[in-house]
């Protein structure tokens, strides 16, 4: 006899020790600084936003949007375990405790997203709304509770489901009756609300009834997502430090690959600038982190009006890119074959050194773009020439010293 409540206890107090284990890397004090210096300047640039929001800004819809998505996102996190197919799968009839406290689990961890939305949207809210107040927002976040505990369920009944497209599309249809609930709701329509309301009450009903039909759980569907989840968390964790058992996926990217790599001369001593380059492209990690860090950095720089602001937003971004992307020189670690090479630990430094300041100059290059659209040649000569003084200095004083 299993005793599913020992089990899941068991399961959550692992799955919090692992993941508490590599939050602390995170969130370190280089992130932390980083993190409180945009959160205060946004705040800051947020409020003086709100003191000319225009009559016609579009809240309703970003309320809406926002909210929707925020609710239609409410995954259950099981932590299962690829054993668990063979182990556990028997026993499912004795595990209802166990799915019952993974879904009270999975509410109480989003609960702070929510919270976060709300308070985020909340000044915005009020500019545009001030005849609703605040008890009509209250409300709103009330309601917003209730729905995701709705599109749980759903979305827990739905798992029994083996077939994608059905599951697509009643996530797509959730997503646009959500939407639409909070869009008429910020406004005060109560009656459309209502309408939508029921329509996605109707909807859930129905996953109910397609779920009942099923035999059993999809255990290989349950333990696929919970890994997919695990290993997000894993790739954004082994930005800050190496993750062991992390699965890396490769990405094929021909024609990156090409333009990057025709440059790299066939030399003993450009082995490891091949490497490198190559690795950056095609790994899951490296690319796309560099871009969402370039983008973030330049919305920043677009939409703060103090030039000193956008140079040190500028010049933050720079640091995070450089101090993300050193988590290159440890990617191949595990691989015993590179040390067979007759290749020189300088040759391995160096190409690593070099393609960061490359990596970092051309992003001091594109934030300089956006100064020459704004016509800001002020904060463009100091760009250019600051970010690029800083990379170079970055790199040859911390990243290289890191390194040794």
């Amino acid at each position: 006899m299993i005793n599913a409540k020992e089990l899941w206890n068991r399961r959550v107090s692992e799955h919090l020790k692992e993941t508490s284990r590599y939050l602390k890397y995170i969130f370190n004090e280089h992130i932390g600084i980083a993190l409180f210096f945009f959160l205060a300047t946004l705040a800051y640039y947020y409020q003086q936003w709100l003191a000319d929001l225009p009559a016609s800004f579009p809240t309703a819809w970003i309320v809406g949007i926002a909210f929707g998505l925020i609710t239609s996102y409410s995954p259950v996190r099981t932590l299962l375990k690829e054993p668990d197919l063979v182990f556990l799968m028997p026993a499912e009839y004795q595990l209802d405790t166990y799915f019952k406290r993974s879904l009270y689990y999975s509410f109480i961890v989003q609960i702070y997203t929510v919270l976060l939305v709300a308070a985020a949207l909340g000044p915005l809210y009020f500019a545009s709304f001030p005849d609703l107040g605040s008890r009509h927002y209250l409300m709103m976040i009330a309601v917003l509770f209730v729905i995701k505990i709705w599109n749980m369920l759903s979305n827990w009944w739905m798992l029994k489901e083996r077939n994608a497209r059905i599951r697509n599309t009643d996530q797509v249809v959730k997503i646009a009756l959500n939407i639409m609930i909070f869009y008429f709701l910020s406004q005060g329509e109560w009656l459309f609300a209502s309408i939508v309301t029921i329509l996605l009450a109707a909807l859930v009903l129905y996953t109910y009834s397609l779920s009942s039909k099923k035999a059993g759980l999809a255990w290989d569907l349950l333990v696929e997502k919970d890994q997919q989840r695990m290993r997000t968390f894993y790739r954004i964790a082994n930005m800050f430090i190496d993750v062991p058992h992390l699965k890396n996926t490769v990405k094929k990217r021909h024609s990156l690959v090409r333009v990057l790599l025709q440059p790299v001369t066939y030399k003993q001593s450009r082995t490891f600038t091949y490497l490198y380059r190559i690795t950056f492209i095609r790994s899951s990690d490296y690319l796309g982190m560099y871009l969402r860090l370039m983008v973030i950095g330049g919305l920043a720089i677009w939409f703060v009006p103090n030039i000193w602001v956008k140079i040190a937003f500028a010049i933050l971004f720079l640091y995070l890119s450089a101090f993300q992307m050193m988590t290159l020189w440890n990617h191949h670690r595990t691989n015993i074959w590179l040390d067979l090479y007759p290749i020189k630990r300088e040759w391995k430094q160096g190409a690593l050194l070099e393609w960061l300041r490359q990596i970092m100059l051309f992003q001091t290059f594109v934030f300089g773009v956006l100064f020459i659209i704004q016509w800001n040649l002020l904060g463009l000569l100091i760009v250019w020439i600051g970010g690029s003084a800083f990379s170079v200095a970055f790199i040859q004083g911390y990243v290289k010293q890191k390194l040794t």
